[in-house]
């Protein structure tokens, strides 16, 4: 038999900050619940938000270069909330910004955390539809492509390997789970 814990909390004793940018690195020292200390190494993370746009059984992605994977990635788009940002009005600058299409229904479809052993980032996915074409406003340090995929090519992709962002994932997923039709 598993013993069970009633009360799982760890007390934060103290805290260092090791790293302050766009995200920061923290270690802290906290007390466990057997009374012993322990280190806590993790990412703050403003949070984000991504947006999953299905348009006639299309899907809009944007595929970029990610440097810590080394790799392309296809992914929907997302970005970082900026400061006192909403995650609405994030996931809508994020559309115009990488895609230049902007949305006549947006709605918020799930947040989840997206690395929880590391990282206190929250990410909130967002569904659009009713899409409408426009001008793009990539960041400088942004080179971004956009595509539309059917349905069913996404889900033969995420089949064989070929999507592997987590976003997107837990995206498509939930909406073939919840959504579709």
């Amino acid at each position: 038999m598993f013993k069970h814990y009633s009360k799982l909390l760890e007390k934060k004793v103290n805290s260092k900050t090791i790293y302050e940018g766009i995200v920061n690195f923290k270690v802290d020292t906290v007390r466990l619940i057997n009374g012993t200390v322990s280190k806590r190494e993790y990412m703050q993370h403003p949070g984000a938000s991504a947006v999953l746009a299905v348009e006639k059984d299309k899907v809009l992605f944007v595929e970029q270069y990610r440097y810590p994977v080394k790799k392309v990635m296809l992914e929907i788009p997302a970005g970082k909330l900026k400061p006192r940002q909403t995650p609405l009005s994030c996931a809508k600058a994020e559309l115009k910004e990488e895609t230049g299409y902007t949305a006549k229904n947006i709605k918020k479809i799930l947040t989840f955390n997206t690395s929880a052993a590391f990282a206190d980032e929250n990410l909130h996915i967002f569904y659009a539809s009713g899409l409408k074409a426009g001008k793009r406003c990539l960041d400088a340090d942004e080179f971004v492509n956009v595509k539309w995929l059917s349905l069913p090519r996404v889900f033969k992709m995420i089949k064989k390997g070929e999507i592997t962002d987590s976003k997107t994932l837990i995206a498509l997923l939930f909406y073939k789970a919840f959504l579709s039709k």
